[in-house]
């Protein structure tokens, strides 16, 4: 058998529309490039705050452990002082108060 090759003749039209498609495909290609990169961009930012917020977060939580300390130390104190009072008043229970 043997091989002939078979010519179709060029179609303005059918290149026309070939190159209209090709022009409207480089184009879509381009933007989703662009929009791509400004993505890109925005998560990286995106990951430094988080990155940033994880640090400040961080660090509340060890003011909120040091306040939590603190709260403890004056409720203890506020208890020692509660039971003074009471320690005094029952002293004072029975006692003339004229007397000195």
């Amino acid at each position: 058998m043997i091989w002939q090759e078979i010519r179709v003749p060029e179609d303005p039209i059918a290149q026309g529309e070939i190159a209209a498609l090709t022009r409207r495909f480089e184009d879509v290609a381009e933007r989703t490039d662009r929009e791509f990169g400004i993505v890109k961009s925005d998560l990286t930012a995106l990951r430094l705050q988080v990155g940033n917020l994880d640090q400040k977060v961080g660090n509340l939580d060890a003011k909120v452990d040091d306040l939590a300390g603190e709260v403890r130390g004056l409720t203890e104190r506020i208890d020692r002082n509660q039971a003074q009072i009471v320690e005094l008043l029952t002293q004072l229970i029975g006692r003339n108060p004229n007397a000195s």
